[in-house]
């Protein structure tokens, strides 16, 4: 007797029961699917780029907006800051390294960040073609910019005043394209890098109410030791005009907004998963009774109950795999249509067909599920009582 040739076919004999288990497991593999994937992609790309900063300094207002225009470069800045009161900052013996980061300006939507090159070496950014820029009003643009505008090195373009590139042009001022970044998966992929002293000249001109002082958006900074996050922040905080922030507690708390959210789409994607294991429970109970009297039958016919038990958890087997299989494959393809989006406005990268290792453990759990869900409907099989069956049918 071919057992698996039995359970695919009773699959198949009652259509409706079955399609209605699948729909319910791949509905809440794919959900959780998906929340595996988001999830360790912005933990991932979040942890990525504020590696190496331990405080990043601007202009007084929200700690996490100051994070985000700074690091992620997703929010608007919260002001300028005197560059003089910046570097008198820098000097403290507490702090090993400073970055400072003018904005400003932007071509087509994306960002024009005045710095200098360490901020390229922080993301361990290389160069596919070109040089790094010297002079103001050189630039280089990131892989991402490159290929969405086709900037290469030796075209020229102007800025745009304002972040989001709605402003006016900057057309007295162009800017020359000295070098194109690899795709590095950090935020330099988004964003168009150039001397500070190219924001400064640009905003100089008379129709911008700048101050002759020159300013900076805000400065990454980095500690010599632990000592620095514990002391420094609060001293800028209350003793300057600046404003501190720390990254990895305004990180954490970003996620803890994520987190009730994504909290409860995971019990909801655990609820369904439940539900599926439910319908595999009733789907091979009410075979039983349907079928009482072909498996009764077949063991008057030789077949053993070892493998009347093996077909019933064949049977959910198969569900199971099926359910996980087209749930896998709706999240993946979900989240390519969701990458597109992601890459674009945060710079997040989900990969689409790898399998994430968390992904491995939820097929094993859904499977295991459903064969539990139909282990005790098996059991029963061993119990059956066979020439009563046969007589009830009988008569």
């Amino acid at each position: 007797m071919n057992v698996f040739k039995l359970s695919f076919k009773n699959l198949f004999a009652r259509p409706m029961r079955s399609v209605l288990t699948v729909t319910m497991l791949t509905m809440g593999v794919a959900l959780a699917s998906l929340l595996i994937l988001v999830g360790n992609a912005l933990d991932d790309s979040f942890k990525k780029n504020i590696r190496g900063i331990d405080m990043v300094v601007g202009a007084k207002g929200s700690p996490l907006q100051l994070i985000l225009s700074a690091i992620y470069q997703i929010d608007s800045p919260t002001g300028n800051i005197s560059l003089a009161e910046a570097r008198k900052l820098a000097k403290n013996p507490q702090i090993k390294e400073t970055i400072e980061l003018s904005f400003g300006d932007s071509y087509k939507g994306r960002r024009i960040v005045g710095t200098s090159q360490k901020y390229v070496a922080l993301y361990d950014g290389s160069m596919a073609d070109g040089i790094l820029w010297e002079k103001p009003f050189e630039a280089v643009v990131g892989a991402q910019v490159s290929q969405e505008f086709d900037l290469k090195t030796g075209d020229e373009f102007y800025s745009a005043h304002g972040v989001d590139g709605m402003g006016h042009d900057h057309e007295e001022h162009p800017f020359t394209v000295v070098g194109v970044l690899n795709t590095s998966g950090s935020v330099l992929d988004k964003l168009i890098l150039t001397a500070p002293e190219s924001i400064w000249e640009v905003h100089a001109d008379a129709d911008h109410d700048s101050s002759a002082t020159p300013e900076i958006t805000a400065m990454l900074v980095k500690f010599r030791s632990k000592m620095g996050i514990m002391t420094l922040p609060r001293v800028v905080n209350q003793q300057t005009s600046m404003q501190a922030a720390l990254p990895a507690i305004e990180v954490n708390r970003l996620f803890e907004l994520f987190g009730v959210a994504i909290s409860t789409l995971q019990i909801v994607a655990l609820v369904i998963m439940l539900l599926g294991a439910v319908s595999v429970f009733v789907s091979m109970v009410n075979a039983l009774k349907d079928r009482a009297f072909e498996m009764a039958l077949m063991r008057s016919m030789g077949a053993s109950r070892s493998q009347i038990f093996g077909m019933i958890l064949l049977e959910a087997l198969m569900l199971g795999i099926i359910g996980t299989v087209l749930g896998l494959i709706l999240s993946h393809i979900g989240i390519a249509f969701l990458n597109t989006y992601a890459n674009e406005q945060f710079g997040i990268n989900v990969s689409i067909w790898a399998l994430d290792p968390l992904e491995w453990l939820l097929i094993t759990a859904t499977i295991v599920l459903c064969i539990f869900a139909a282990l005790l409907p098996s059991i029963t099989t061993i119990k059956m009582d066979v020439s009563k069956i046969l007589s009830r049918y009988e008569n």
